[in-house]
């Protein structure tokens, strides 16, 4: 989705500067030891990849939270098990430790400080306020119940995990009814959000309380690239003008597929048999996720694949069959056009667009009277 649409271009380029910046402070620490000493251009240098990255993507700016968590549990060896006490997990000498603490924190506080900067130049660039997003985009955000807020953002995270599992379900926009707010305990979709916080909350614990040091670390890395980079679109903190929106888990199946990696050797190393059956399973995953490629890469070729294409996965979404409404009508087919403008119309009977177009339409085909009834109420809305 990313590399087929041109929206995605800025998501690519995003996590480009992301996983440089990533790198770089990596370099940072090519001669650390026991001194605690470490390069400050590298982290300099990191920081302002932070800048690039952030200035195509804002979450971009996540990366800062991922290297100050690398910094702790990797170069720092910080044991998972002692955070909440202050302790190392090696065993140090009083001075090593204060020498060890001293470069820690200077190094956060040289991430805090580049993160304010890069968010107040961002601020300055983008004015005093976020976009402004209507119930359409993102309905979850308008409800006036916070309830129903909490169980229906957990919902879409439950779907974003399951994008990242199985990316079969690709839409071009999510938006306009296509996931309807669940606003009973009685919704079966309930389910979904129990699940993901099910198999999330035994994954965060086996990451903490392992017995196994290296398996403690490798799991928090793969949480926290997965997780952070996420951030900026759960509408935690702040509304964000979408719903679902496959881009957004670019970043985030890097951490995913660390924890995917290691899953996988960790089964490996039970038996030949099952390895065996791990890498068919991973052969036959590979080559059914390049054949789907190539098929979705097709139905980006044109507007009539990729609108239609969007109809089995969100039927209930206006601008689905406003789009494809569209392309009919651009195409000279009218009687198509007709059909789709007039689903649109019934599942959003605001969308002013789709009424405008169909009147238009019809004005042409001398259904005046029904024409002009349609204009007239998009003119009022």
């Amino acid at each position: 989705e990313n590399v087929a649409g041109i929206v995605g271009r800025a998501d690519l380029l995003c996590a480009l500067f992301f996983l440089l910046s990533f790198i770089s402070y990596c370099k940072a620490f090519r001669k650390y030891d026991a001194q605690g000493k470490f390069s400050l251009i590298w982290i300099l240098v990191s920081l302002l990849l932070c800048g690039a990255a952030m200035l195509c993507k804002e979450q971009g700016i996540t990366i800062l939270g991922v290297n100050a968590i690398f910094d702790a549990l990797v170069i720092c060896k910080i044991d998972i098990l002692h955070l909440g006490s202050g302790l190392l997990q090696n065993n140090t000498t009083s001075e090593q430790k204060i020498r060890w603490k001293r470069g820690f924190f200077t190094r956060i506080f040289l991430i805090a400080s580049g993160g304010i900067i890069l968010l107040y130049g961002r601020w300055r660039i983008m004015g005093t306020g976020p976009p402004a997003f209507t119930e359409v985009d993102n309905p979850a955000s308008f409800a006036d119940n916070i309830l129903v807020r909490t169980v229906n953002y957990n919902y879409y995270y439950s779907l974003n995990a399951w994008l990242l599992v199985c990316p079969w379900w690709l839409c071009f926009d999510w938006s306009m009814g296509c996931l309807p707010l669940i606003k009973s305990i009685s919704d079966v979709r309930v389910i979904a959000p129990l699940v993901l916080w099910f198999f999330f909350t035994g994954l965060l614990w086996r990451a903490l309380w392992s017995g196994n040091r290296d398996e403690r670390r490798i799991l928090t890395s793969g949480i926290t690239l997965m997780i952070i980079p996420f951030l900026p679109a759960s509408n935690i903190f702040f509304r964000v003008g979408f719903v679902i929106a496959e881009r957004v888990v670019y970043l985030s199946s890097a951490g995913y597929c660390i924890l995917l990696s290691y899953g996988i050797c960790m089964l490996c190393r039970q038996s030949k048999r099952i390895k065996k059956i791990i890498i068919i399973a991973l052969l036959s995953l590979v080559i059914v996720n390049v054949l789907r490629c190539i098929r979705r890469s097709y139905q980006w070729r044109t507007e009539e694949d990729l609108f239609t294409s969007a109809l089995s996965v969100c039927p209930l979404n206006a601008k689905v069959h406003y789009n494809v409404g569209k392309n009919f009508a651009d195409r000279g087919r009218e009687t198509f056009a007709i059909q789709y403008y007039r689903e649109a119309v019934r599942l959003n009977p605001k969308y002013v667009h789709a009424m405008n177009n169909l009147g238009n339409i019809l004005k042409e085909t001398n259904k005046l009277h029904e024409a002009e009834t349609l204009l007239s109420k998009a003119v009022a809305i």
